[in-house]
C-alpha cells in the first residue's frame, strides 16, 4: 500500500470544485485509454457537494456520459425516491442534468423493492451485479477508476462503522449493515475488500467535525476501530480536505491543491 497523498483546499466550495476538475480529467483519460470510465459515488455534503460542483462545470461535456458506469459505495436502505437515499440526493446533484445510459447507472437496491425489507438478499444481489460487470476473469467487482468516499466524524467511510461487522468482512464485497449508529440503522455497504479493488480512492473531508477523523486515520489506526484507515486504492489514495478538516494535522502532510 502507496502512503496517501493529501491535499488542502481553503474551504468547501473550492475543495469541490477542484475534486470536479480532478474527477473530469480522471474519467476522460479512462475513456480515451479503455473506452469507458468506472466510478463510485459517495453521498453526504461532501459528495453531493463535488456531483453539485461537477454539474455546472463547464468542462463536465467533455465526459462522455454514455460510456461511464456509476456505482455506489453505500445506500440507505429506504423506499425508492425517498430524499435520504444517496441514488436520489445524486439524481438531484448532476445525474438528471446529464445523458448518462441508464443501464450503467447501478443504484443499490430499494427496500420496497423486489427484496423487500430482506437488506442481507439486497446486499448479495448487488454483490452479484458486481461481479458480473466484472466479468469471471476479473475478480469480484470491477475495477473502478475513482471511488470516493466521505468521511464521517467517527472515521466511518461508506456504511463502514467502528468496531461493527462490516468493518471486519474480509470476504464478501457488499453487505447489509443492521444497527448503524448513523440513521437510517439499515443500509447496504461496499465493504474494505471491495474499496480496495480500486485504481484510485479518493477520501473527502470538509468541516471542523471531520479534523479529529482525519487524524486519527492518518495516524496509524487500526481500520477496524478506524474504517477510514483502511480504504486506499491500487494505485493511488488521495484525502482532499479543506483548512478546516486539515487543521489539526501536521503542515509537513499538506500538498499543494492542485489536479
Amino acid at each position: 500500500m502507496r502512503a496517501p497523498q493529501l491535499v488542502v483546499h481553503h474551504d468547501k466550495e473550492l475543495m469541490a470544485q477542484a475534486a470536479a476538475a480532478r474527477l473530469i480529467t480522471r474519467v476522460v483519460d479512462a475513456q480515451a485509454s479503455r473506452g469507458s470510465a468506472s466510478v463510485v459515488l459517495t453521498g453526504g455534503r461532501n459528495g453531493n457537494g463535488l456531483l453539485a460542483a461537477l454539474a455546472s462545470a463547464p468542462a463536465r461535456d467533455a465526459i462522455d456520459w454514455s460510456r461511464l458506469d456509476l456505482w455506489w459505495g453505500d445506500e440507505r436502505f429506504l423506499p425508492a425516491g425517498d430524499p435520504e437515499r444517496n441514488h436520489t440526493q445524486a439524481c438531484e446533484a448532476l445525474l438528471d442534468a446529464v445523458p448518462l445510459d441508464p443501464a450503467r447507472v447501478h443504484a443499490m437496491p430499494a427496500s420496497d423493492g423486489v427484496f423487500g425489507a430482506d437488506v442481507d438478499a439486497a446486499a448479495a444481489a448487488y454483490a452479484a451485479e458486481l461481479a458480473s460487470a466484472a466479468g469471471p476473469d476479473h475478480g469480484p467487482v470491477p475495477t473502478f477508476d475513482v471511488l470516493m468516499l466521505g468521511v464521517g466524524p467517527d472515521t466511518h467511510v461508506a456504511s463502514l462503522f467502528p468496531e461493527l461487522p462490516a468493518v471486519r468482512e474480509t470476504d464478501r464485497t457488499v453487505v447489509g449493515v443492521h444497527g448503524a449508529p448513523k440513521p437510517p440503522p439499515t443500509r447496504i455497504t461496499l465493504t474494505l475488500p471491495a474499496i480496495r479493488a480500486a485504481r484510485e480512492v479518493w477520501l473527502l473531508a470538509a468541516g471542523e467535525d471531520k479534523a479529529k477523523a482525519a487524524v486519527v486515520a492518518l495516524s496509524g489506526a487500526g481500520e477496524i476501530q478506524a474504517p477510514a484507515a483502511g480504504a486506499y486504492g491500487r494505485r493511488r489514495t488521495l484525502w482532499l480536505l479543506d483548512d478546516a478538516a486539515a487543521s489539526q494535522l501536521p503542515r509537513d502532510l499538506h500538498r499543494p491543491a492542485s489536479t
